[in-house]
């Protein structure tokens, strides 16, 4: 009995931070629940999910995180934006000083 209330208190603790974080509170606490104390730490080293960076979709104008290949709302595929490749390009190749 003590190992269920253990389990769930490091459950809800995973939760809480994962909600904090911009995650999903359900997915965080059965992490959390599941593998008690580990769970609580990679809900505090995870990242943030509101720190991502978004795009618009070519297709149907729905906002998407960056990273997403497909769009959600539409199905369409999307293009890797060419002002990220440029922006990349100049980090690589400027003199650093």
């Amino acid at each position: 009995m003590g190992y269920v209330v253990i389990c769930f208190f490091c459950g809800l603790s995973a939760g809480i931070i994962g909600r904090y974080k911009g995650s999903s509170f359900v997915l965080w606490f059965a992490i959390g629940f599941v593998v008690p104390i580990v769970g609580t730490v990679a809900a505090l080293l995870w990242r943030f999910e509101d720190n991502e960076v978004f795009r618009k979709c070519d297709d149907c104008g729905r906002v998407i995180p960056l990273y997403q290949q497909v769009c959600n709302h539409c199905g369409a595929d999307q293009e890797w934006p060419a002002e990220l490749d440029a922006a990349e390009t100049e980090e690589v190749h400027s003199p650093a000083g």
